[in-house]
């Protein structure tokens, strides 16, 4: 027995060993973003669309990635990349927000420290220009982790976050995804009716009315993660409803001793299936990987129905960008500021 447990201890250390080495031999990821998940066709998108998109999500990496070279924490980071998303008109969050049936724009969105459990989030806000920051000053201001409408916009605005009126969120593609979504839904022939290739907001159909949103995963210098998603929710979406993006444990969820995972897709599935959560659990008490982990909860997810995918990072710098449709924007940026961006499943 004296000699078994002998062995048992060398190969444990040897094993040791052999990973340290592996690990200081591979840059780790620092932030991975996503920028929503969908029926993404290359037939669909012009090389000058697909470019806009690479250059927003590089866009979003590079900032992100100098809040951790410059020493601050992966909380700065993912609100960072959120921040130029959420500018961007490309993305269904923020400026892209897409319309509700009554016309409006309700915005959403959660952050996480995976150091501490804290979390923020916001649903249903209509004149918050980055709804990420509101999350985030739910998160350090308040004793609370969600706020819902006009009091979420008030105490956002009590603590600085920026305002603007309804019209900034007004994009004539949303506008027209609306019409055409409603015309569809009463049986009329649909309005507005144009080759989806001379959109600004191209490559995504209109069968993804229930999807959109962005996320941003990260690692910083301390070894802390974090995470963060934002959206404006689903097209045409009625009676206040809400999706997965602002609630903790659906579509975003961060833990150091686990992952940070940000979630895009049919809420509702997500909801359901505590998707962000789930993924940190599989890791925790199964010990699978990251891409272990995703992989199995995205299968579960399209079990039930559902559509979309996610991201998720662990605390190795080992990440995942796991989903089961056509394509997902997504990318990544490593300590050496190398990116890398893709748009389609292949």
């Amino acid at each position: 027995m004296k000699r078994i447990l002998k062995y048992c201890l060398i190969a444990a250390f040897c094993s040791g060993v052999v990973y340290a080495q592996t690990a200081a031999q591979e840059p780790k990821v620092v932030l991975v973003i996503h920028g929503g998940a969908g029926t993404i066709n290359k037939k669909s998108m012009t090389p000058e669309k697909e470019q806009r998109y690479k250059e927003a999500l590089t866009l979003a990496l590079k900032k992100g990635y100098e809040k951790i070279r410059a020493g601050e924490s992966a909380l700065d980071a993912v609100q960072a990349a959120v921040n130029v998303m959420e500018d961007s008109p490309l993305f269904n969050a923020g400026k892209g927000a897409v319309f509700t049936n009554e016309g409006k724009n309700e915005l959403d969105a959660s952050i996480m420290d995976g150091a501490t459990l804290q979390a923020g989030a916001v649903a249903g806000v209509k004149n918050l220009k980055n709804p990420i920051d509101a999350a985030r000053a739910v998160m350090e201001k308040s004793e609370h982790v969600m706020m819902v409408g006009r009091g979420a916009e008030l105490f956002a605005m009590a603590q600085g976050c920026d305002t603007v009126p309804s019209s900034y969120f007004f994009t004539e593609e949303r506008w027209q995804q609306l019409q055409r979504t409603k015309n569809k839904e009463e049986g009329k022939p649909a309005a507005y009716h144009v080759d989806p290739r001379s959109y600004l907001i191209s490559g995504v159909t209109d069968a993804d009315n229930k999807f959109g949103t962005v996320g941003a995963v990260a690692l910083d210098k301390q070894g802390n993660l974090a995470a963060a998603t934002s959206t404006g929710g689903m097209t045409n979406k009625r009676y206040g409803r809400v999706g997965d993006s602002p609630i903790i444990g659906a579509g975003t969820y961060c833990n150091n001793s686990t992952a940070g995972i940000s979630c895009t897709g049919w809420g509702e599935y997500y909801i359901r299936a505590v998707a962000a959560h789930r993924v940190s659990t599989l890791m925790e008490l199964k010990g699978l990987s990251v891409e272990e982990a995703t992989k199995q909860v995205i299968a579960e997810i399209g079990q039930l129905g559902g559509e979309g995918g996610m991201i998720a990072l662990d605390r190795n710098g080992k990440f995942a960008m796991e989903f089961n449709t056509s394509g997902m924007y997504r990318g990544t940026i490593d300590e050496n500021g190398k990116v890398s961006v893709f748009i389609f499943k292949d």
